[in-house]
């Protein structure tokens, strides 16, 4: 109820047709396991549509989920390569060698355009097999999606300095961490799942308008429905998202609602 009271207020701010029509790409959506019943495929797509996306960034544990709402929507949906089979392997994977061969296995049989969304902190991002997932998005050409600390995006990139790493959350770092990595990782994205501080009611916050002016490329959107009850918050997330948007100047609201992501997908070799 206090989402909802606080979209409402969100969007009498913004107003303005052009904030509410403005497209959108979701970077950040999963479809888990234990997603499947509660909200069918059809249904899933059914709510992608409601929200108005063009596209959605798509991973799931297991990634059959990414490939039943893939074979209903290919238009709309992006896939990206989880390396999780089953909830519960976010601690887990980084030292679970038959990670590498269940990824290996899903990119001969299916296109993808990123490897992520996975967990991964400090020096576990020199473990051999997060080495070898930075290995495989370079050879396969896919940008890796990381749910990761500052540290061990530094580490991905000392691993390969080319590699393309859309930072999940922004870390949950503050705005000054985040506009150091920015700074110093020209090959860094930072997408804003499941984060409220960059803007309220409708308004941007200062410290974030300062980042988005001056790294309008770098951000994309997204609502992180990492339990099955977030797809609830797809649609409402997606109307809150185009209220702070509307906040912003034309063109800067423009590439961080889907140009950005739309670039992500395009620097892709294997989509």
């Amino acid at each position: 109820m206090l989402f909802r009271a606080m979209l409402v207020i969100a969007t009498m701010v913004a107003g303005g047709a052009s904030a509410a029509e403005l497209p959108l790409i979701d970077a950040h959506i999963h479809y888990s396991h234990d997603a499947w019943e509660r909200t069918p495929p059809a249904e899933a797509i059914a709510i992608l549509r409601r929200a108005g996306l063009k596209k959605a960034f798509v991973s799931s544990s297991s990634d059959d989920g990414t490939q039943q709402l893939h074979a209903l929507a290919p238009e709309l949906v992006v896939p990206v390569l989880r390396p999780y089979r089953r909830r519960g392997e976010t601690a887990s994977w980084v030292r679970d060698e038959s990670v590498i061969p269940y990824l290996e296995s899903r990119l001969a049989r299916f296109r993808y355009a990123g490897i992520g969304e996975f967990h991964v902190n400090g020096a576990d991002a020199d473990l051999p097999v997060m080495q070898r997932i930075v290995t495989l998005a370079g050879e396969h050409g896919l940008f890796l999606h990381a749910h990761a600390d500052a540290d061990a995006v530094r580490r991905i990139f000392a691993r390969d300095p080319d590699a393309r790493v859309l930072w999940a959350h922004a870390g949950f770092a503050d705005t000054a961490t985040v506009r150091g990595m920015l700074a110093a990782h020209p090959n860094l994205w930072a997408d804003l799942a499941y984060r409220s501080d960059h803007a309220r009611d409708g308004t941007v916050e200062a410290a974030w308008r300062a980042l988005f002016t001056e790294f309008p490329e770098r951000f994309t959107v997204g609502t992180d429905t990492f339990t099955p009850a977030r797809w609830d918050d797809v649609v409402d997330h997606a109307t809150a998202a185009r209220a702070w948007l509307g906040d912003l100047p034309a063109e800067i609201a423009d590439r961080i609602a889907w140009r950005n992501a739309e670039a992500l997908i395009a620097g892709s070799v294997s989509r």
